[in-house]
Order: structure tokens, then C-alpha cells, then sequence
């Protein structure tokens, strides 16, 4: 095979060290291998820095193995070349590895060009990313609070959920307050009413039967006053998060440049647009085509076939952060009456494919459109866009196929000669 790299290094990553293997191609077939050991302290991994620029090695790669390859990429960037590979693409035969063994492989696989190398953004899209994705992760955290608040209500015989639409609105606060304060299990008809807003005055004798009878006792009432507590805590970390985000937005032209442009897209809004950002970045260089970047987020379905059998077309659990936000986008734009493009997408796609698999193929169409934005500077417009703005087209080209069809039909029952045609 064909030598890609006559010079690199193939490193074992792990928490307190790492282990390095420098292959050598010179003049001969048969590589040459220098192996070391390192601490993953800054001192050590600025030795291995040294030892590498000192044998001529500008290119390292690497496993991504949970976080423990950050601290030795972000000193090595600057001036050598580090590859990032899925642990999928460089993992051993089972019975025969160990730290060294494994760096050796690496190298060998790396020095072939056999090794894919992921996606790594430059540092401050990194840093942007901590930020959204620490957002998610917030967001997730209140909704289960907010889960675990609603739960408390249910077995306390508070079922008050089942006649408002938003439990955590300003009447249902109101009242689950007034219960909090309450000793007994006891309560004022009048004082509920009270406490109802607009639409749900017209409901007050339906909340007051979802209420009265209440069974809840002061170890309950601690519990859910906890939980509210934790809620108001976790509202407040997101909207000092959304204040940081905002600010790293606009102190950068080409993040708030790139953000007003995928607002043009259906469905993708400026909360959407910023995760997007921090996922895939703004230089869409680092992806060949706009095929590699949805295969790289996990919208292109698998490949997966043997003996002309076709065994699953799943796709893949990558983009864990990315996917979602795009599928949410999806969801947004097939919903959209302002501009139908998806919409109409959608409804053809969901006859033939089922919901599930439309929606994944809208995110998809949405990621192409992005990269091709991100790429081209262009601004959002399909080639097949005039198609969905000029419905009355549609409408004659799908009269003049029906007739064709029907045609056709009476033709083989018999019920019309072959030459006479059918008249509009």
C-alpha cells in the first residue's frame, strides 16, 4: 500500500498518560519505530511536543477517548498536525494489545492512510459549543424537575394538570401556592376563584373539583417546595448562559453574520441557528461535501448490506447535540405556512416513508442547504423553489398526468379506442 505519511506518530490517550510510537519511512520497506511514555501534566505533553518537532514528526494521531485527548491537542495544535480518529477506525484485534501495542497500530494504520480524522473546530467555536451544549444539558435538567414537580402533584390527588393546559402558568401557580400554605386539607372555594386568569374563569368549577380533596402532607409540601426551588435555580443559570452565548455571538462579526443567514432557512430560528454554529462552525472546508457533513451528524441512513440483502439502513447515533436541533428545525419548517417549501417535501415524502423518516430527511435537506449557504455565500434558494411559489404549474402538469393515466386505463378495459383521445 501506498505510503501517506513517511513521518508520524500514533498515540494511546489515557487520564494520567499517554503512549507515543513514531514510525519511520525511510529508504526501506520495513518502518522504524522510536516508542515513549508521557504524563498528561502540561510539562510532560510540552516534552512530547519537543521530542516530536526534534524527530521531524508533524503529524500525531490520536483515539478519541472521552475528553482525555483535549488536553494534549490543545498544546500540540499549533504546530503539528493532530488527527482525531473514531475509536471504531483504529481499534485492535481482541487477545493481542496493550498501551504500546496500541500506539504502534495507530501509527501504522495512520502512516498508510487508513485512518479517517474527525471533525475538530477551531478553539473558540469549542468554546462555544461548552457553552450550547451546557445549555442543553440545563434544559433537560429543569424539564425533568418539572416532571418530577408534576409527578408530586398526581400523588398528592391534585389534578389540577388535567384541566389547565400549562401547569407552570400564573393561575396554576397561584393556586398550587395556596395549597402549599394551607395546613389542613381544606380549602376556600372563593379564594381559588380568585386566583383564576382570564380563559380559566369560565373553568372554576372544574378546578375546584380537580383540587378539592387534596391529600398532601408536610414532608410532600418540603419535597415539592425543593423541587420549585431547584427549578428557579436551574431558570436562572439558563438565562445567565443565554447572556454569555449573546455576548460571544456579538462580539464576533462571523458568528452573528452566520447566524442571520441560516435565519432565512424555514423552521430555523436564532436559538437553532446558534447551536448549529457552534456544532459545525463556519468554515465548511473541513467537510469534502455535503454528504460527508450529514453522514458526520448522523442524518444519512446506513449502508449495511450482504449477499444483495439489505440488512438495516438505520442511521447512526453521531450528533447527539446537532441532530436534535436540526429534527427540531424539521419539524418547524414542515409546520411553516410562510414558506411551504418543506411542507410540500414533507407531505410527499411521508406517504411513501412514514413521519419518522420524512422528518429525518427534511433535517438532512436542511443540513445540505446550510452547507452549501456556509460554502457559497449564497443566500437560501432551492433549484426546485419555483416549483412550490408557482402552485398553478403544479396543478396543470398534475391535470395533464391524471388525464394521461385515466386514459391508459380506459384504453385496457376497453372502454375507448386507441387512437381517440380524452378530452379535458
Amino acid at each position: 500500500m501506498k505510503v501517506t505519511y513517511q513521518i508520524c506518530c500514533g498515540v494511546d490517550v489515557h487520564k494520567s498518560f499517554l503512549v507515543a510510537t513514531i514510525v519511520k519511512t525511510t529508504g526501506g520497506i520495513e518502518p522504524s519505530y522510536q516508542k515513549k511514555r508521557f504524563s498528561t501534566f502540561n510539562n510532560s505533553i510540552l516534552e512530547f511536543k519537543q521530542w516530536l518537532l526534534d524527530n521531524d514528526c508533524h503529524d500525531v494521531c490520536m483515539e478519541s477517548t472521552g475528553k482525555y485527548w483535549v488536553p494534549v491537542f490543545n498544546l500540540l495544535e499549533d504546530e503539528i498536525n493532530v488527527v482525531i480518529a473514531n475509536p471504531k477506525w483504529v481499534k485492535a484485534v481482541k487477545g493481542n494489545k496493550d498501551d504500546t501495542k496500541d500506539s504502534k497500530w495507530i501509527g501504522d494504520l495512520f502512516r498508510l492512510g487508513l485512518v479517517k480524522g474527525s471533525y475538530i473546530p477551531c478553539k473558540i467555536v469549542r468554546i462555544l459549543r461548552e457553552y450550547t451544549r451546557y445549555r442543553c444539558k440545563l434544559v433537560s435538567c429543569r424539564s425533568s424537575e418539572k416532571n418530577r414537580y408534576q409527578n408530586a402533584l398526581t400523588v398528592c390527588n391534585v389534578a389540577l394538570d388535567s384541566v389547565v393546559s400549562d401547569i407552570f402558568g400564573k393561575s396554576s401557580t397561584s393556586i398550587i401556592d395556596y395549597l402549599l400554605e394551607q395546613s389542613g386539607t381544606s380549602i376556600n372555594h372563593e379564594e381559588i376563584a380568585s386566583k383564576l386568569l382570564r380563559s380559566l374563569k369560565s373553568k372554576e368549577d372544574a378546578v375546584i373539583e380537580s383540587v378539592e380533596g387534596y391529600q398532601m402532607t408536610d414532608a410532600q409540601k418540603y419535597r415539592m417546595r425543593l423541587v420549585r426551588a431547584h427549578m428557579d435555580y436551574i431558570t436562572a443559570e439558563i438565562k445567565d448562559v443565554d447572556k454569555m452565548i449573546e455576548n460571544m455571538i456579538s462580539s464576533n462579526p462571523d458568528f452573528e453574520n452566520a447566524v442571520q443567514f441560516l435565519c432565512t432557512i424555514p423552521g430555523v430560528k436564532c436559538d437553532s441557528a446558534i447551536t448549529i454554529i457552534s456544532e459545525i462552525g463556519t468554515d465548511m472546508s473541513q467537510f469534502s461535501s455535503s454528504k460527508r457533513l450529514c453522514c458526520w451528524a448522523g442524518l444519512t441512513p446506513g449502508s449495511n448490506e450482504s449477499a444483495g440483502k439489505k440488512k438495516s439502513v438505520r442511521i447512526t447515533r453521531a450528533g447527539v447535540y446537532l441532530k436534535p436541533a436540526l429534527v427540531q428545525c424539521a419539524h418547524a419548517a414542515v409546520k411553516s405556512d410562510q414558506s411551504p417549501y418543506y411542507k410540500k417535501k414533507y407531505e410527499s415524502l411521508v406517504k411513501r416513508r412514514g413521519k419518522k423518516r420524512a422528518i429525518i430527511a427534511i433535517a438532512r435537506m436542511i443540513l445540505t442547504a446550510i452547507y452549501q449557504m456556509l460554502s457559497t455565500g449564497e443566500q437560501w434558494n432551492p433549484s426546485d423553489l419555483y416549483k412550490i411559489d408557482v402552485p398553478e404549474a403544479l396543478i396543470e402538469k398534475q391535470k395533464a398526468k391524471a388525464i394521461k393515466q385515466a386514459k391508459k386505463l380506459l384504453q385496457r378495459e376497453g372502454l375507448l379506442p386507441p387512437d381517440e383521445p380524452v378530452a379535458s
